[in-house]
C-alpha cells in the first residue's frame, strides 16, 4: 500500500516510462494485417471459373487464336476490377469508422496531470478517469468516488457496475474498453494491449480459421463440376474426330470451341456485377457488407445467434412502470428523449394534476447527478444510465425542474449503503431526498404515502412494498425505490423518511426489433438469444420481443455440458445468459455441426470470436468495438437489428437471381454444346466458329444476365425455410431444364443451319449463330421466375431486361450487317426470310413456359424452392 501511496502522489518518472515500454511494448491491440490493395486484387483472380478461363485464354493464345484469347482476358479483368472495387470500398470504410476514434488518457507522471494517447500508457502507471470516459487499459483501483462502469462491450451485462477502492476482486478491477458512467476514480495500469483481457479476446477471435462463403463454396463445387465435365468431354471430341479422319488442328480448334461454349465465361463477372449491385443497395440501407457475398450468405441463414445489450435493446436504461401505494403507473417512450407519457388508467398523468406523482418526481429530479442535453433533434444524457432514466421519467410527467445548484448536502450512494440522499430547497423550507434499493430505502422509512396523505408503514404494509417490487423484478425490471421527508439545510440523517414509491428500468428493445424478429422466423429462421446479461433480464426482453418462454441456460452449464448434450439441447427453443466469449463459440460451433448456416450479431469486443466463427458475423457500426468490425463480414451502420431482416430479404433474392442467371447461362450454353457436338457427328463444317462463341457468351448473355439478376423479390421468398446447407445451385430439376432448353435451341439452330446449306456455309452458319443468340435472348423470360409466370409478375416490371435485349439484338444486328463486326465475326447480312424463320422457332421459348408455368400455379401453389 505504501508504494501505491507514493505512485499516488508522483506518478511514474520519464526514466521509469522508458523502462516499462521497453519491456511491455505499446499500449495496442493485436491488429489484423493490414490488407494489401495488391493481395485484395489478386484474390480476385483465384476461382475455379477464373482459373479455367485463364487456362482457355493461355491455350487460345497458344494457337494462334489471339482474338479468343483477348476476349477471355477482357472478361477476367473486369471480373477482378468489380471485385475489387467493392472489398476495398469496404475496407476503406471501416479503415474511416476507426480512425475517428483517437483515444486519450488522464495519467500522472512526474507528479503532474498529463494528457497523453492511449497508447502510451505502461504498467504501473497512475490513472485517472471520470464520467465520460473510456478505460484505456487493465487498471486497478487506488481511490473512487461514486465510481460507476458500464461494462457490457466486455461483459454483456446491460446494468452499470460499482467500483470500489482496494476491492482485491472484479470490484476494484477497470477492463479496457469499458466506459464509465459516473464518479471519478484513480488506478495504478495492471495489463496492457494483448496482456488485457480485451487483447485476450482479441488473440482468441486471430485463432480463428477465414471461412469460405456459402455462395463460394457453391460456385467453386459448380466451376469444378463444369470443368471436368468441358476436359472429359472436349477430349472425347478431339478424339472421336480424329478417328474418323478428320485433322488434328481442325479437331483441336473444334474441341476448344466445345470447351468455352460449356463454360460460362460470363459467369464470374456477372456474379460479382450482380453481388455488387446488392451490396451497394444494402449499402444504402445502412449495411456495409466487406466481402461480395455477405448478403447472400446471410440470406441462407437458418439461425441468428444475437447479443441482447444493444443489439435488440437500445443499451438506454428506460422507467417503463411506476408503483405507489395508491396508483400504478405506465410509461411510454423508450431512451432518453422526454415525449412520451405517464399514464394511468389508460389516461395521461401530470404532476401538476397528481400529488402522489409529483413527490415521487420531484425526488426522481432532485437526487441525482445526471442531466439532459438537448444536441440538434436528439436527447444526450450525461450522467449514470439509470439516474438519467429517472430524470426523463421526471420531465415525461412534467415536473418542474430543480435550479442546477438546489443540492446543498449529499450522502453519495455506496456498495454497503445501497442507497444515495440528497438535501435541497423546496417551496416549504428544505427536503431530504432518498433513492435506492427498495429494501434499503424501506428500512430508512417510517411512513408510505398515499392520496390520502401518508400512512404509517406497518409490517402489513412493508410486505405490500415488497411484493409491489418481487412483482417488477420479476417482470427483468430493476427496481429503484424513492422516498422524502422534510429536512434542515445540512439534515442528511437517514431516518424517519416518507416512502414515495419505486419505479422499474429496463434496457427496452429497440422498436423496430419485435416485427424484425416475426419476419425473420415466418422465415423459418430460428432466433436464439446469448447474452452476458442476467437470466430474468433475457427472458423478460425476450418475452417482450415475442420470442415466447425459451429455456433459460446459464454460462456455467455450458461448461459442464458435452458437446453431444449441447446440440440435443440447441435443437430446443433456449436462450443463454451469463455466458463468455468462449460459450459462444461453442454454441455457434454446435450449431454448424447440425448443419445450420449461422449468422452472429454482436458489438462487443466479446463477441468478435463468434463473429468471426459464425458463416456470417454482423457488427454494429455505431456502437460496436473495432474488434467486433474487424471480425465481422457485414456492419449495421445504424445499429438496427431489422436491418439484417432486410439483408436477409436481399440475401435471398440475391441466392435466386445467381440460380436464374446460372440455369439461364448454362441452358444456353448447353443449346451450343449440343449443336456443335451432333453437327460433329453429323460430319458437316463448324456450326459456330470460335470468336462467335465467345460472342455469344460474353457479350450477349452476360449482359442479360446480368439485367435478370436484378429481378425484384418474389412476393414468396420471406415465406419459405432457409434452404439446406448442402442445397445446390442447380440440382436435378435444374439439370432437366437446363437439358430441354438446350435440347431445343441446339436442335433448332441445326435445323436452321443446315436447312440453308445450300445457300452458302457463310449464309447457314450466320444464320444459325444469328438463331442463337436470339433463342437465348427469348428464352431469358422463362427463367425471370421458377415458378410463377410473366403475366403475374408483370412482363414490364424489369426494365433494365427490356433494355438489355434491346441492346443486345441490336448488337447481334450490328454483327451481321456492320462491315468490321462482319469481318471480325466472319458474318455475312441475313435477309427477311431469315430473320423470319430465325423469329418463328424463337415464338415456343417465350409460349411453352408461360403456359406450363401458368396452368402449375392454377392447380397448386407456387413451390416454396
Amino acid at each position: 500500500m505504501s508504494d501505491q501511496i507514493a505512485l499516488s502522489r508522483t506518478g511514474l518518472t520519464t526514466e521509469a516510462v522508458v523502462e516499462a515500454r521497453q519491456a511491455h511494448g505499446w499500449n495496442e491491440l493485436p491488429k489484423p494485417p493490414k490488407t494489401s490493395p495488391v493481395l485484395v486484387l489478386l484474390r480476385q483472380f483465384t476461382g475455379s471459373l477464373v482459373l479455367i478461363l485463364i487456362a482457355a485464354a493461355g491455350i487460345a493464345l497458344a494457337l494462334g487464336e489471339t482474338v479468343d484469347a483477348i476476349a477471355i482476358c477482357l472478361v477476367v479483368i473486369l471480373n477482378g476490377i468489380l471485385g475489387f472495387v467493392q472489398e476495398w470500398r469496404a475496407e476503406t470504410a471501416l479503415e474511416a469508422l476507426r480512425s475517428m476514434l483517437t483515444p486519450s488518457a488522464l495519467v500522472l507522471r512526474d507528479g503532474k496531470e498529463t494528457v497523453i494517447p492511449a497508447r502510451e500508457l505502461v504498467p504501473g502507471d497512475l490513472v485517472i478517469v471520470a464520467s465520460g470516459d473510456t478505460v484505456p487499459a487493465d487498471i486497478r483501483l487506488v481511490s473512487a468516488t461514486e465510481l460507476r462502469l458500464d461494462e457490457s462491450v466486455v461483459t454483456g451485462e446491460s446494468v452499470p457496475v460499482e467500483k470500489t477502492a482496494g476491492d482485491t476482486s472484479d470490484g476494484g478491477a477497470l477492463l479496457m474498453g469499458t466506459g464509465v458512467t459516473s464518479g471519478r476514480g484513480e488506478g495504478l495500469v495492471t495489463a496492457i494491449g494483448r496482456a488485457t483481457k480485451f487483447g485476450n479476446i482479441a488473440e482468441l477471435t486471430g485463432l480463428v480459421d477465414q471461412k469460405r462463403t456459402h455462395l463460394q463454396l457453391q460456385l467453386a463445387r459448380l466451376a469444378r463440376q463444369l470443368g471436368i465435365a468441358a476436359l472429359v468431354i472436349a477430349a472425347g471430341i478431339v478424339g472421336l474426330g480424329t478417328a474418323v479422319g478428320r485433322p488434328l488442328f481442325e479437331m483441336f480448334m473444334t474441341g476448344l470451341s466445345l470447351a468455352v461454349a460449356m463454360v460460362p465465361e460470363g459467369l464470374p463477372a456477372v456474379v460479382t456485377i450482380t453481388l455488387a449491385l446488392g451490396a451497394s443497395a444494402m449499402a444504402r440501407k445502412k449495411a456495409l457488407a466487406r466481402r461480395l457475398q455477405a448478403v447472400e450468405t446471410l440470406g441462407s441463414a437458418s439461425v441468428i445467434c444475437t447479443d441482447k445489450t444493444g443489439t435488440l435493446t437500445e443499451n438506454k436504461m428506460t422507467a417503463t412502470r411506476i408503483w405507489t401505494l395508491g396508483a400504478e403507473y405506465d410509461v411510454t417512450g423508450t431512451g432518453y428523449d422526454p415525449a412520451g407519457h405517464i399514464e394511468r388508467a389508460g389516461r395521461n398523468v401530470r404532476a401538476a394534476e397528481d400529488p402522489t406523482l409529483a413527490a415521487l418526481l420531484e425526488t426522481a429530479l432532485t437526487c441525482t447527478h445526471a442531466r439532459l442535453r438537448r444536441e440538434g433533434r436528439d436527447w444526450v444524457m450525461i450522467g449514470a444510465p439509470t439516474e438519467g432514466a429517472l430524470v426523463t421519467l421526471a420531465y415525461k410527467g412534467w415536473a418542474p425542474p430543480p435550479a442546477p445548484d438546489a443540492v446543498i448536502a449529499e450522502r453519495p450512494f455506496s456498495s454497503e449503503r445501497k442507497r444515495m440522499s440528497v438535501v435541497a430547497p423546496s417551496a416549504n423550507g428544505h427536503r431530504l431526498h432518498m433513492k435506492g434499493a427498495p429494501e434499503a430505502v424501506l428500512a430508512a422509512a417510517s411512513e408510505i404515502l398515499t392520496p390520502d396523505g401518508p400512512l404509517p408503514l406497518t409490517n402489513a404494509l412493508r410486505n405490500t412494498v415488497l411484493e409491489a417490487h418481487r412483482s417488477m423484478a420479476e417482470q427483468g425490471l430493476r427496481v429503484i425505490a424513492l422516498a422524502a421527508r422534510a429536512a434542515g439545510a445540512d439534515d442528511l440523517d437517514e431516518r424517519g423518511l416518507t416512502y414515495l414509491g419505486h419505479v422499474g428500468l429496463i434496457d427496452p428493445p429497440r422498436p423496430e426489433v419485435k416485427h424484425a424478429i416475426a419476419e425473420a422466423r415466418r422465415a423459418g429462421i430460428r432466433i436464439i438469444m446469448i447474452t452476458g446479461d442476467s437470466p430474468v433480464t433475457a427472458a423478460a426482453i425476450a418475452t417482450r420481443l415475442g420470442l415466447g418462454s425459451p429455456r433459460c441456460i446459464l454460462g456455467p452449464e455450458i461448461d459442464d455440458m458435452p458437446d453431444e448434450a449441447l446440440r440435443t439441447l440447441l435443437s430446443e427453443d433456449v436462450l443463454f445468459a451469463r455466458t463468455l466469449p468462449a460459450h459462444k463459440m461453442r454454441i455457434v460451433a454446435a450449431l454448424q455441426d447440425l448443419g445450420l448456416i449461422v449468422a452472429m450479431t454482436g458489438d462487443g469486443v466479446n463477441d468478435a470470436p463468434a463473429l468471426k466463427r459464425a458463416d456470417i458475423g454482423v457488427a454494429m457500426g455505431i456502437r460496436g468495438t473495432d474488434a467486433s468490425k474487424d471480425a465481422a463480414d457485414l456492419v449495421l451502420l445504424d445499429d438496427n437489428f431489422a436491418t439484417i431482416v432486410g439483408a436477409i430479404a436481399e440475401g435471398r433474392r440475391q441466392f435466386d437471381n445467381v440460380r436464374k442467371f446460372v440455369r439461364y447461362l448454362l441452358s444456353s450454353n448447353a443449346g451450343e454444346v449440343i449443336a456443335i457436338a451432333v453437327n460433329l457427328v453429323l460430319g458437316g463444317p463448324l456450326i459456330f466458329l470460335a470468336t462467335q462463341i465467345l460472342w455469344m457468351n460474353l457479350v450477349t448473355d452476360g449482359v442479360t444476365a446480368v439485367a435478370l439478376g436484378l429481378e425484384k423479390a418474389e412476393k414468396e421468398q420471406m415465406a419459405r425455410p432457409p434452404r439446406r446447407r448442402d442445397e445446390p445451385i442447380l440440382g436435378r430439376n435444374g439439370f432437366l431444364l437446363i437439358l430441354a432448353f438446350g435440347t431445343y435451341t441446339g436442335a433448332a439452330s441445326l435445323w436452321i443451319f443446315y436447312s440453308l446449306m445450300p445457300l452458302g456455309v457463310d449464309l447457314a452458319r450466320t444464320a444459325a449463330f444469328t438463331a442463337m443468340v436470339v433463342f437465348e435472348k427469348m428464352s431469358v423470360f422463362a427463367f425471370r421466375s421458377l415458378t410463377r409466370p410473366c403475366s403475374r409478375i408483370g412482363w414490364l416490371s424489369n426494365p433494365f431486361l427490356l433494355l438489355a435485349l434491346a441492346a443486345t439484338l441490336s448488337l447481334q444486328l450490328l454483327a451481321t450487317e456492320w462491315a468490321p463486326l462482319q469481318t471480325l465475326l466472319r458474318t455475312v447480312s441475313l435477309g427477311a426470310e431469315q430473320w423470319g424463320l430465325i423469329a418463328l422457332l424463337a415464338m415456343p421459348l417465350i409460349v411453352v413456359p408461360e403456359a406450363v408455368k401458368y396452368l402449375r400455379s392454377a392447380v397448386t401453389p407456387a413451390p416454396t424452392s
